[in-house]
């Protein structure tokens, strides 16, 4: 959001987000990048609320601490949307896939 002020009159210039701040950031696979990122929280907040550390993490996933650390910090171009849901079933979770219509199509 930007803004301008003159005076005692004040301007505001306002851009409205897309919903996915990769697309409104024009990075590539916008979407892909949402959805780990979606999932990394996820599974980031099961860790904490187990008061998991690193290494517990890492027997519990079957993953080199490295790969905990870039969990824990969303660097996560080394995951794949599959692999990550298949760390939340580890962790006792069910993922449920819905498909429904997008809402830029709903009328």
């Amino acid at each position: 959001m930007a803004g301008r002020t003159a005076g005692a009159d004040m301007t505001i210039d306002m851009e409205y987000g897309t919903g996915n701040v990769f697309a409104d950031l024009g990075l590539p696979d916008a979407v892909g990048r949402q959805t780990k990122t979606r999932l990394a929280l996820a599974l980031n907040e099961i860790v904490k609320a187990r008061k998991l550390r690193q290494v517990a993490t890492e027997k519990l996933l079957g993953i080199p601490q490295s790969k905990v650390s870039a969990l824990v910090n969303y660097r996560l171009d080394g995951f794949s949307v599959e692999r990550l849901m298949g760390f939340l079933t580890l962790l006792n979770r069910d993922v449920e896939i819905v498909i429904r219509p997008s809402r830029e199509f709903e009328i």
